[in-house]
């Protein structure tokens, strides 16, 4: 069971150094941040913790650098909190453990927020080096974990650091991800209906086997759509077919046929860049299929939108939706989730592909019942695998 930062009396975070594990991995292009959701989730937590005389520091990771490189800075990060925020300062320190870290956190007023920089431009951070571990858990009293979308990763500061600390809690984001997650994975309000599409089946394959039982309907886009079709004996063209999965594909279709509702028409094309066409059923040798067509965006939005009861999930775009030509199905889709939250049900996306289609169908995160900020954690929480995060505090 975790224990939420709010579960606590106030009195024992005013003057205590408390390091929050947040997830700011934003999309950075021309020295701009993209999509902030994930530093808006945060918020609750830090401004809790601030008002309560706590030194926030924050700890994250931001893409994939190779040692030091400045593009990989959070700096730009912590301007965009500090712009937000509305507790207090926002201070940024040009790394993340060491002298100048620890000079940084004994200048720290009651209430102040500091961000750490970048973990991954340590290696140690990703092999959960107990060293690097030891010394980012050394600068802080409390540990709060508020990075449900990193939690599924045995690192440094998921997992290492946690452990070494007496108090750890969940923080307001990652209390919330896991609970309405937790719902979806062992209670569902029914009907279930679960709408999947994206490229890849094998990182799909656990959460599915689980919700499967559970599900009313599994509707099926985007590339991963084309393994069922193909394992139907549908000719799929050169659309990407996954076969190494297309085995248990095959037995998902002999113990579940009557609840996966596949497309039955495609926007195809040679390329993304040459034209395109709808077809019907079957997609010819020379054509991969690119969305979803209209009568399946029909059938679709019908078994989605529904009557304000039960649970819709949806994970994975149904097409290329970055290319206009090919963002047909998604935007029906998008609209067709936040329907069935108005009409009441209970809606919940997961994947960061998931919440940039939204966006560009002109669906807020208000018109959905809960946005995950996990993609690959929110999945394998779904499956019942390890979380190492998520261990790491709950053992506290």
């Amino acid at each position: 069971m975790l224990t939420s930062i709010s579960s606590i009396e106030d009195s024992r975070y005013f003057g205590k150094a408390v390091l929050v594990r947040v997830d700011y991995n934003v999309s950075l292009s021309n020295s701009s941040i993209g999509e902030d959701y994930r530093i808006r989730m945060s918020l609750p937590t830090v401004e809790y913790l601030s008002k309560r005389g706590a030194k926030v520091i924050l700890a994250s990771h931001l893409g994939r650098p190779k040692g030091w490189q400045s593009g990989y800075s959070l700096e730009l990060v912590a301007q965009r909190l500090s712009s937000i925020v509305r507790t207090s300062r926002v201070g940024f320190v040009s790394n993340c453990i060491g002298d100048e870290v620890r000079n940084k956190v004994n200048e720290m007023q009651n209430g102040d927020i500091l961000l750490l920089e970048n973990l991954r431009f340590y290696k140690e951070e990703e092999t959960n080096n107990p060293d690097f571990a030891r010394q980012l858990a050394s600068i802080a009293n409390i540990y709060v974990n508020d990075a449900f979308s990193t939690s599924h990763r045995k690192h440094a500061s998921t997992y290492g650091a946690a452990r070494l600390f007496d108090t750890r809690l969940a923080g307001f984001n990652l209390s919330r991800e896991v609970g309405y997650l937790s719902m979806m994975k062992e209670n569902p309000i029914k009907p279930l209906k679960i709408l999947v599409g994206g490229v890849k089946i094998r990182d799909k394959i656990g959460a599915l086997e689980n919700l499967l039982p559970k599900a009313e309907k599994l509707l099926l886009g985007g590339a991963v759509a084309y393994t069922f079709l193909k394992a139907k004996g549908i000719k799929t063209g050169i659309s990407p077919i996954d076969e190494e999965h297309l085995p248990w594909v095959t037995k998902a279709l002999t113990m579940y046929g009557d609840k996966i509702l596949l497309p039955s028409d495609h926007i195809v094309a040679s390329s993304p860049n040459e034209g395109y066409a709808s077809i019907a059923r079957d997609i010819p040798d020379e054509f991969a299929g690119f969305d979803i067509g209209n009568e399946t965006i029909q059938r679709y939005s019908v078994e989605v939108g529904g009557d304000g009861s039960g649970t819709v999930f949806w994970n994975g775009p149904m097409g290329q939706f970055e290319i206009a030509l090919f963002s047909n199905g998604t935007i029906n889709m998008a609209k067709s989730v936040a329907l069935a939250y108005w009409r009441g049900s209970k809606t919940l996306i997961g994947g960061g592909d998931t919440l940039e289609a939204m966006k560009r169908s002109g669906v807020s995160e208000g018109e959905v019942s809960h946005v995950s900020t996990g993609g690959g954690a929110t999945l394998r929480f779904l499956a019942g695998d390890e979380m190492p995060g998520l261990d790491a505090i709950n053992s506290a």
